[in-house]
């Protein structure tokens, strides 16, 4: 089931696959040239991307911009002409900034998602970098699609959903999450990828749309398709790959887990997140807080006094390999890792 190139204006993937955005540090520049090499899409994560620049404690707006050019830089080196782009959360504190630094970088594209990314057009204006909102129902895309329409006087250039099986931050209520087993979710699919045909007649465009959230396999990647999906996203099962930027002990809690250990927790800012259990998760969901040490600023709306913990030191100690006090996120299907793999061997299983 080899699937066609996918053309989204001038760029050409010569695979239909996408590689979702994961931060801190688990998709840097080495894991998305990698898959840009492939012939798929490589997203570098913005979240917290300077973690390691020796001023992020002090500077960490800087630290993370200057950390995006390097990691564009490094992608580009490796992708062999390739697409790559970066996932840049709407959540994030100084979003326009980052959104600004990604242009400036030349990225191809910026994948958008953790609220609904009603500027992203503004503040990318004058480029031809690729725009894509991520949604996760049919409302959603509705409220994106109608909004971008009226306000920007255009459509994306692609358009991603990301299912309840996905990965890390969910856009969905915990009562959501219960509702959409796969056959109530695929509807919702059925729904929003309408919905965007929907604007492709009223703007004589394409808007290829990218299913993500649970892709972990052959067979899953069938179902992406027969649902009309144009692409995929595919995140967890290139965590467990050698050209993955993670610490190798991070990328061994995805092989070690069993399906019981993957567990939905409570972001600080009282999002539902998906995540490996370990030491950490089970003191979180106990109750117990852990004071952050110090605010980098990271998430809109956080508020440092009163949050049972920091995600970005939690996730940090995690990408760095301490995966007993770090938060590992990950997707429904991490469980089912029982190797190391290349990027190559991911992209030729999957399609």
């Amino acid at each position: 089931m080899e699937q066609k190139e996918l053309k989204i204006g001038d760029l050409t993937l010569k695979r239909p696959i996408f590689q979702g955005g994961m931060g801190v540090g688990v998709s840097l520049g080495g894991l998305a040239g990698a898959v840009a090499a492939a012939g798929g899409a490589g997203a570098i994560s913005a979240a917290q991307i300077g973690f390691r620049e020796p001023d992020f404690d002090t500077h960490t707006v800087e630290a993370n911009l200057r950390a995006m050019e390097k990691e564009l830089k490094k992608a580009r080196k490796i992708a062999k002409g390739g697409v790559v782009g970066f996932n840049i959360m709407v959540a994030m504190q100084h979003y326009a900034d980052y959104v600004r630094q990604a242009v400036k970088a030349g990225a191809d594209f910026i994948v958008s998602g953790a609220g609904l990314p009603v500027d992203l057009p503004g503040y990318a204006a004058g480029s031809d970098v690729k725009l894509a909102p991520i949604v996760s129902t049919e409302k959603s895309a509705a409220v994106i699609l109608k909004y971008w329409a009226r306000k920007w006087k255009r459509v994306p250039d692609f358009l991603v959903i990301e299912g309840p099986k996905a990965g890390g931050h969910l856009g969905f209520t915990k009562e959501q999450l219960h509702l959409f087993d796969a056959a109530a979710y695929g509807e919702e699919v059925k729904r929003i990828i309408a919905r965007a045909r929907e604007y492709e007649v009223k703007f004589g465009r394409k808007i290829p749309v990218v299913l993500g959230g649970g892709v972990s396999s052959r067979e899953k990647a069938k179902e992406a398709f027969a649902l009309g999906a144009d692409a995929i996203q595919v995140a967890s099962r290139f965590v467990t790959t050698a050209e993955c930027d993670a610490d190798e002990r991070y990328k061994q809690a995805y092989i070690s887990a069993r399906e019981e250990d993957v567990m939905l927790i409570k972001s600080p800012v009282g999002m539902p997140g998906r995540a490996i259990r370990n030491s950490f998760a089970e003191r979180i969901m106990g109750g117990e807080k852990l004071p952050p040490k110090r605010c980098r600023g990271c998430i809109k709306g956080c508020k440092p006094a009163e949050i049972p913990y920091c995600i970005t030191e939690a996730l940090i100690q995690a990408v760095k390999g301490d995966t007993e006090n770090g938060l590992l996120f990950c997707g429904a299907d991490a469980w089912k890792a029982e190797r190391m793999e290349t990027v190559q061997e991911v992209i030729d299983d999957l399609v």
